[in-house]
């Protein structure tokens, strides 16, 4: 069966129309939960470095090289935390 070329590409413009329509409403339907994402990775961020602060202080002392260093990397997790929260207001 042939179809003639006018109705062929109608229907090519209206696919590739409908195509790209979809696309930007993924886009900016997908867009929100990378902030969410990025929210939650701060949060996990810091309980992991107090956490790990935490278990170097109670089985090392609060002066060892692994508790300095996890006091180092919490007091960084809490500036980038400051900064997700700057950014989310």
């Amino acid at each position: 069966m042939k179809f003639p070329a006018l109705r062929l590409s109608s229907l090519l413009n209206k696919t590739a129309l409908a195509s790209l329509l979809l696309g930007g409403l993924l886009v900016l339907a997908g867009a929100p939960a990378a902030k969410a994402n990025a929210w939650d990775h701060c949060n996990r961020r810091v309980r992991y470095a107090e956490l790990r602060y935490r278990e170097a202080v109670e089985s090392l002392g609060p002066y060892s090289r692994e508790a300095r260093h996890w006091a180092h990397e919490l007091h960084d997790a809490y500036e980038h935390l400051k900064h997700c929260r700057h950014d989310w207001r």
